[in-house]
């Protein structure tokens, strides 16, 4: 079974989720999908305080919560790329946002302006009509694409994610 990844990253704001979530909404017609959100600020809440999950999560142990319609597993400590594919049974595609230290084709999401910070590791952007193409200098590598066209994002996926 071939399993590709691929990776978003961008300034907060840009627009990484909303781009993500539709890219996913296409792909799931034909293809299991995958995603990997990275959260380096530590800001996601993952249970209410009180419940029993919330209580065994506190202790620092891995923790698996079952239900009928879903699992959830909580960790305390940080996972490799490789473990954390290997949670999953199975995928077709697997998206990744943000982990920009992962060796993932990239596309950098931009919005209103571009950092040019994030072209050393990313390998296509995606920008909307609130940015100038013209006044930056993009490097020639870097593949430009309409964040609005998921058709030709989804494309780009296609051509250039790497076989996990």
């Amino acid at each position: 079974m071939k399993r590709f990844a691929v990776a978003f990253t961008g300034p907060s704001g840009s627009g990484k989720t909303t781009l993500i979530e539709k890219i996913s909404k296409q792909l799931i017609k034909t293809k299991e999908v995958a995603i990997i959100k990275n959260d380096p600020k530590d800001k996601a809440t993952f249970d209410i305080e009180g419940k029993d999950s919330y209580k065994f999560s506190k202790t620092g142990a891995e923790v698996v919560v079952t239900s009928p319609t879903r699992t959830t597993y909580f960790s305390k400590r940080e996972k490799s790329l490789d473990e954390i594919i290997n949670m999953f049974n199975y995928f077709d595609i697997l998206l990744v946002e943000g982990l920009k230290n992962l060796p993932l084709p990239r596309v950098a999401v931009f919005r209103n302006k571009i950092d040019k910070s994030y072209f050393d590791y990313s390998e296509a952007i995606a920008i909307d009509e609130t940015i100038n193409i013209k006044e930056y200098n993009i490097p020639q590598n870097i593949k430009i694409l309409n964040l609005n066209n998921i058709d030709n994002i989804i494309e780009w996926i296609e051509k250039n994610a790497k076989e996990v």
